[in-house]
């Protein structure tokens, strides 16, 4: 069955925002009514267990109901690919984003391949105890990508289809989504612009656990393997070096050569090894338009 044709798709997860679905839908249409754009709501009920689904359905949104709950990344990407148009917009269901920068946006949209809503360094609703594991998990991303990303994993954004949808078979289900496509453009060097925004007191409940830090630590780590393989295994293999030279002086000042060292130094040398096949790999497919597509 074919798809109707659009100009934008505006995607809203949801699960368990029963009380903020219906304004959060209302919110959009007010803004994209205004725009020169043929445009559609999809919002994606992702199993939630209260109201969400039945408050959906009042709105002017298409509403895609997930039997169970698969996590945010799969009802975006449920969204996506029930939807056919020029442009993607995705949001959250919770309030914490204003659809009112959505018109700048895509201003800025017409030459770059995604447009971030850039929430700031100082992002006064993230709970204090979670900035520490943000910052951390952003200075990793920074190191890792070789460039400043203002903002990782914001939930406000307007794609071009055609590159999103390179990446789709890369982007987990879970709230990683925002993280990886993050870093599967910038590192593929598509254009990715950033323009700022204010970010919202959420409504309802965070749907975030502590333990999702070390699966965005997985996750980046494993996006950089895909597309700067070097950029791990480069220094690892050096540190090991490292780790086998100081440890053969050691050995020489003892007369007592231990295979500690010798092994530390056949592994640095095995670590680049494998950084430049994986290098050569990531170049040959994993690019927008061979493997990644």
């Amino acid at each position: 069955m074919a798809l109707n044709y659009v100009d934008v798709a505006v995607v809203i997860p949801a699960y368990n925002e029963e009380n903020a679905i219906v304004d959060g839908v209302a919110e959009v249409h007010a803004v994209m009514s205004k725009l020169p754009f043929s445009y559609e709501v999809v919002v994606v009920n992702d199993g939630s267990s209260d109201n969400t689904g039945t408050n959906a359905e009042k709105t002017q949104a298409r509403v895609l109901h997930q039997p169970i709950n698969r996590g945010y990344g799969a009802a975006l990407k449920r969204g996506i690919v029930a939807s056919n148009s020029t442009f993607v917009v995705i949001t959250d269901a919770d309030g914490t984003y204003g659809p009112e920068y959505l018109p700048e946006m895509f201003e800025l949209a017409k030459t770059a391949d995604m447009v971030v809503g850039d929430r700031g360094a100082a992002m006064h609703n993230i709970p204090l105890i979670r900035r520490p594991a943000k910052w951390m998990l952003n200075s990793l991303a920074n190191y890792l990508a070789q460039q400043n990303i203002n903002d990782l994993n914001s939930g406000l954004r307007v794609f071009r289809r055609d590159a999103l949808l390179s990446f789709l078979p890369l982007l987990p289900s879970g709230f990683s989504f925002t993280t990886t496509i993050t870093l599967c453009m910038i590192c593929a060097d598509l254009n990715v612009v950033y323009h700022p925004i204010q970010y919202g007191r959420r409504i309802g409940k965070s749907k975030i656990k502590p333990t999702d830090f070390f699966n965005f630590i997985l996750l980046v780590l494993r996006v950089i393997v895909l597309f700067k393989p070097l950029r791990i295994f480069l220094p690892a293999g050096g540190l090991l070096i490292l780790l086998g030279v100081a440890k053969f002086i050691y050995d020489v000042t003892l007369w007592n050569l231990s295979e500690s060292a010798v092994l530390a130094i056949l592994g640095g040398f095995m670590c680049w090894s494998l950084g430049l096949i994986a290098d050569m790999i990531s170049r040959l497919h994993l690019r927008p338009g061979s493997g990644a597509s």
